[in-house]
């Protein structure tokens, strides 16, 4: 950063002298790391998201939803698929389990998909 001498001063008290904005402003924050200081900005998550799982197990189609639900976004459209054991297990867990205190309601989209609605998680 530019260190002011005498003789800017001096034009300084005059009015003759103004330092370039730009330059000072660069300057000030070099020399406080202000880039280092601020923190980036954080990814805003999406407000709605669709999870498939076809041909997932009941382990990992129970975990992706446990992502999911913990994961802040508010709206999901899950796809369990018309048949098969998912569809039917989706909809005891989301009324009672581990899950259920995360969903605010789930609602039939249509045989096999499902919307869903998730709390707010408070950090």
């Amino acid at each position: 950063m530019k260190r002011l001498s005498d003789s800017d001063i001096e034009r300084m008290a005059n009015d003759e002298f103004s330092p370039n904005h730009d330059i000072v402003r660069r300057g000030v924050r070099a020399e406080l790391k202000l880039s280092e200081l601020i923190p980036a900005k954080t990814e805003s998550l999406p407000k709605h998201a669709v999870l498939d799982l076809h041909h997932k197990t009941e382990e990992q189609a129970w975990n992706e939803i446990m992502r999911l639900a913990t994961s802040g976004v508010r709206n999901a459209t899950i796809i369990t698929g018309a048949s098969g054991i998912l569809k039917i297990k989706f909809q005891q867990w989301a009324q009672e389990s581990l899950l259920s205190p995360y969903i605010i309601s789930v609602s039939p989209l249509n045989n096999g998909s499902f919307a869903v609605k998730f709390k707010r998680i408070k950090n």
